[in-house]
């Protein structure tokens, strides 16, 4: 299971938003996180979300240990299991 970790802020929430729009993504929350979570990769589009480069460079809390961050540029963010 492929998991990402982004801090609930309201800089982020397009982040859980625009991840959620995939029917094979879930999104809840443990603690003050959105858990995204997928049994494949979580791929999110940098310019769908709206965000700008500063806090879209920041947006990671962090990713679960079988899970593997291979793109994360001023396109997207790309989380894929190990």
């Amino acid at each position: 299971m492929t998991k990402l970790y982004v801090l609930d802020v309201p800089e982020n929430t397009a982040v859980a938003k625009i991840a959620a729009e995939d029917p094979s993504v879930t999104v809840g929350r443990i603690g003050p996180y959105f858990e995204i979570s997928a049994a494949g990769p979580i791929v999110v589009d940098r310019r769908a979300t709206g965000c700008r480069h500063a806090v879209w460079y920041s947006c990671v809390g962090g990713v679960a240990r079988d899970s593997r961050i291979t793109q994360h540029d001023k396109d997207a963010l790309r989380v894929e299991p190990v």
